[in-house]
């Protein structure tokens, strides 16, 4: 599947955990991605981390690709198994997503708005996806623009281990309306 826009075309590839684990050590450890919870970790600890969501049946991770290059990190997963449990009442065809994306010294004008976008569209690609479902950090301001943009409402906030957070959910219909 791939996203073709004015700045780029945006693939997507499984994750090797132990191929791609220095590139996203160096993702995940960035000042940049203090929401990603994983500043301190040391290079074996995304490899375990990614080798855990590999071994996983309800949790996927995903390289993203930006005209063939690796940009982004996305995840998905099953939020009547894991992230969501007992938070939030699951319907059938929910996805929860997590996605990152890589820290750059050159900023692209737009860019991240294409990679949700790209994210979201990889998703709904699966014809069992009805809705959408995100847990950002309250705080993370940047990421709720971006969010709503592309469709999401907010649900409220839950209370996670190691966050409040605040519930968004895309239904398809709303996202191709937002994206239009």
């Amino acid at each position: 599947m791939s996203t073709v826009t004015d700045i780029g075309t945006f693939t997507v590839r499984p994750l090797d955990p132990l191929k791609d684990a220095e590139l996203l050590h160096g993702w995940v450890t960035h000042p940049k991605s203090a929401f990603w919870m994983m500043q301190d970790a040391k290079l074996e600890d995304v490899e375990r981390a990614y080798m855990e969501i590999a071994a996983d049946e309800h949790h996927h991770a995903l390289l993203g690709l930006h005209d063939g290059e690796p940009a982004f990190l996305m995840e998905k997963y099953d939020p009547a198994h894991r992230e969501l449990v007992g938070l939030y009442e699951p319907e059938p065809g929910d996805v929860g997503m997590h996605f990152l994306v890589a820290p750059t010294g050159t900023p692209i004008h737009g860019f991240t708005r294409a990679v949700i976008t790209a994210v979201m569209e990889t998703l709904f690609a699966d014809p069992a996806t009805r809705r959408v479902v995100v847990e950002p950090d309250v705080g993370n301001k940047a990421v709720h623009a971006l969010n709503a943009a592309v469709g999401f409402e907010v649900a409220g906030e839950i209370t996670k281990p190691e966050k409040t957070a605040l519930l968004s959910v895309c239904t398809r219909a709303a996202f191709e309306e937002a994206t239009r």
